[in-house]
C-alpha cells in the first residue's frame, strides 16, 4: 500500500484513547492507524511532540455572505477556522437575503466551491414564509436542517408566538437548533432602556428570565411535538436544572455552550471591552458564568460552538444600543477552551474531542468526519498541548480584524490544520490552496 502522505509519531486521540500511533492517507482518506513510519508514502510528516485530533466542527458561525461581506466572507471565514484548527463548520442563515429558500442555499453552495478554506454546511432558517417546505428544506444537500430564532432577529426570521414555533417543531423530523430567547419579554424590556445607555446595561435589558422563559416555552412544545431541539449558546444558570428535568422526562434535547460565556462574566468584560463583549443572549454576572462551567464539568452540555459572528470596529464602537451584538470566535475555538479546561480542570483531550469533534458529525449527521477513523475523512486539527503563547489583534484572520481575546494568554496551540488531507496550515501558517467541500448529511 502506498500512502499520499504519512503522519508519524503524533499522539492521536481515536476511538475514546490517546495514543502514539502513524496515520496514512490515500485520496483524502485516512488508510491506515498503526506503526507506518517503514511504509512506502509519498511524504512522511514527523509529529513527535504534537497531538492529532479530528478536525473540529463548529456547528454556528455567522459568514455575513451574502448581503454583509464587508464584515466577514466565506474565504475569510473558513480561513479564520483552519487558523484555529477548525475543518467543518456550519453557517447560519441570517444573511442578506436570509437563507429561507431551496435558491437562497442553492446561492450560498455556488458560493462555496470555490474559495472556501474548510468544509462548509448551511442551515436554513425557519421563517414565518416557509414553514409548509420546511421538511422538504431540511432535506435538500448542502444543509444539516433548519434553524429557529424564537428572539434576537428580524423580519420573517423571527418565529416567536407557540403556534407558529408549533408549526415549525411539526414540519420536520431533523434535530433543530434554537436561539432561545423570548421575543415578546425582549420587546417590553427595551423600554426600561435608561435615558444615557451603556452597554452595561445589556444583560439587564436581555435578563436571563427572556433565555429562561424561552427555554421552557420550546421544551413544552418539544414533547408535544416529539421534535428533537437543539438549544444554542445556553447563558444562564436558571436553564441548567429546567433542562436537565426535561431529559428526565424523555425531552430529546441538547445543548452548546460557547467559550464566551465560560470566559467572561459582567461587568468586568463590559468594563474592559465595552460593547466588543455586546453579543445575544448577552455575557452574564459570575454566578452565571460559574453555573456554567460546573455543568460544564458535570457533562452537561452536549457540544461547543463559536457562535462567530463579526462586526467591523466601526460598527461595534457605536454608542450602546446602535451597536451590533456579536463577536468573532472561530479561529480561538480551541484555544479558548483549552485553556479554560486546563485552568479549571473542566475537561480532558478526550472529552474536548467528544465536544468539538464526534458529538457535532452524529448531531447533524455529517458523514465521515468528528473522528481518527480508517476510511473517514483526513480532516486533522495537530496542536501543541503545552505551547502558551499570548493572542494578538495580528493573528486574526477574520475580516473584522479584531477579537475579543485580544491579550490573552492562551494554552494550547494550533500548528497545522489538514482538510481533505491536503495541509492548509503548515506550522501555523497559511498554506496550500482552499480545498473546502460541502459535507454530506444524513
Amino acid at each position: 500500500m502506498q500512502f499520499d502522505l504519512v503522519l508519524a509519531g503524533g499522539e492521536i486521540v481515536a476511538e475514546g484513547r490517546v495514543e502514539v500511533a502513524d496515520i496514512g492517507i490515500i485520496e483524502g482518506s485516512i488508510a491506515a492507524i498503526g506503526d507506518l513510519r517503514n511504509a512506502p508514502t509519498s511524504e512522511l510528516v514527523d509529529l513527535s511532540g504534537l497531538t492529532v485530533l479530528p478536525g473540529l466542527i463548529d456547528t454556528q458561525v455567522h459568514f455575513r455572505e451574502p448581503g454583509m461581506t464587508h464584515k466577514e466572507d466565506i474565504e475569510s471565514g473558513t480561513r479564520a477556522a483552519i487558523a484555529g484548527g477548525v475543518t467543518t463548520v456550519l453557517e447560519m442563515p441570517n444573511t442578506i437575503p436570509p437563507t429561507t429558500t431551496a435558491s437562497a442555499l442553492r446561492d450560498k453552495l455556488e458560493r462555496a466551491t470555490s474559495g472556501a478554506w474548510c468544509n462548509i454546511g448551511f442551515f436554513v432558517g425557519a421563517a414565518l414564509d416557509n414553514l409548509e417546505l420546511l421538511s422538504e428544506l431540511e432535506n435538500l444537500p448542502g444543509t444539516p436542517g433548519v434553524k429557529l430564532f424564537m428572539g434576537s432577529s428580524t423580519g420573517p426570521l423571527l418565529v416567536g408566538d407557540d403556534e407558529a414555533v408549533r408549526k415549525v417543531l411539526q414540519n420536520g423530523r431533523k434535530r433543530m437548533p434554537v436561539h432561545s430567547e423570548d421575543s415578546f419579554r425582549l420587546e417590553e424590556r427595551k423600554k426600561l432602556i435608561s435615558t444615557n445607555p451603556s452597554v452595561h446595561e445589556h444583560p439587564y435589558l436581555r435578563d436571563a428570565e427572556c433565555a429562561r422563559l424561552c427555554t421552557e416555552r420550546l421544551l413544552r412544545l418539544s414533547l408535544e411535538t416529539g421534535r428533537p431541539v437543539h438549544v444554542l449558546h445556553v447563558s444562564t444558570l436558571e436553564e441548567i436544572p429546567l433542562i436537565s428535568e426535561a431529559r428526565k422526562m424523555g425531552i430529546d434535547v441538547t445543548t452548546e455552550v460557547t467559550p464566551q460565556h465560560l470566559w467572561f462574566s459582567s461587568p468586568e468584560c463590559y468594563d474592559q471591552l465595552g460593547t466588543l463583549a455586546q453579543m445575544n443572549p448577552p455575557i452574564r454576572g459570575i454566578e452565571h458564568r460559574d453555573a456554567l462551567r460546573q455543568a460544564l464539568k458535570d457533562g452537561f452540555f452536549t457540544v461547543f460552538g463559536s457562535d462567530h459572528a463579526p462586526h467591523t470596529l466601526e460598527e461595534k464602537v457605536l454608542p450602546y444600543p446602535q451597536s451590533p451584538s456579536g463577536m468573532p470566535g472561530v479561529q480561538t475555538l480551541f484555544s479558548a477552551l483549552w485553556t479554560l479546561g486546563v485552568h479549571n480542570e473542566l475537561f480532558d483531550i478526550r472529552k474536548f474531542v467528544e465536544m468539538a469533534c464526534s458529538r457535532p458529525a452524529t448531531l447533524y449527521g455529517i458523514q465521515n468526519k468528528g473522528e481518527i477513523r480508517v476510511s473517514f475523512d483526513a480532516d486533522f486539527a495537530i496542536v501543541d498541548l503545552k505551547s502558551e503563547y499570548v493572542f494578538e489583534r495580528s493573528m486574526v484572520q477574520s475580516k473584522c480584524g479584531w477579537s475579543p481575546f485580544e491579550g490573552a494568554r492562551f494554552v494550547g496551540k494550533n500548528v497545522h490544520t489538514l482538510v481533505d488531507g491536503k495541509f492548509v496550515l503548515r506550522d501555523c501558517r497559511i498554506s496550500g490552496s482552499a480545498c473546502g467541500s460541502i459535507p454530506k448529511f444524513v
